[in-house]
């Protein structure tokens, strides 16, 4: 038996729903692959080297000097008389360990020799100076 207010109308998918829901979905991979990049220090202008190679070394320390001269350690805030103290409570009971120096090109050449001076003195501490290619 059918009732008086149905009519014989098709069926009809609406499909606006199912766009917004395939939109919230892109938006989402797109959002996390955002994250999914890994970044050592902090954001500096790096001079160029042609000549430039990646380190193997599985533990690694980033030194970071931004234009105006400050020093992080992994991200943290340090100053050049902490450093040894720093490397060697970081690197524990490893070996060996790269130090990467990842200056702005702007940073004066005496304040990284000071940088470079200070890891020198932490036995295992390799040296590294972060560049990008041109």
């Amino acid at each position: 038996m059918r009732l008086p207010d149905e009519s014989d109308l098709p069926a009809q998918i609406n499909i606006l729903p199912m766009i917004d829901v395939i939109f919230a979905i892109l938006t989402f991979f797109i959002m996390s692959t955002l994250f999914l990049t890994r970044s050592e220090g902090l954001p500096v202008n790096l001079p160029t080297a042609s000549t430039a190679t990646a380190q193997q070394i599985t533990t690694r320390i980033t030194i970071t000097v931004d234009e105006k001269g400050i020093i992080s350690v992994n991200r943290q805030p340090s100053n050049i008389n902490s450093l040894v103290d720093q490397i060697g409570s970081i690197m524990g009971s490893e070996s060996e360990a790269l130090v990467i120096i990842n200056a702005d090109e702007k940073v004066g050449h005496g304040q990284v020799v000071a940088i470079m001076d200070q890891v020198r003195q932490v036995k295992g501490a390799k040296l590294a100076i972060s560049t990008q290619k041109p």
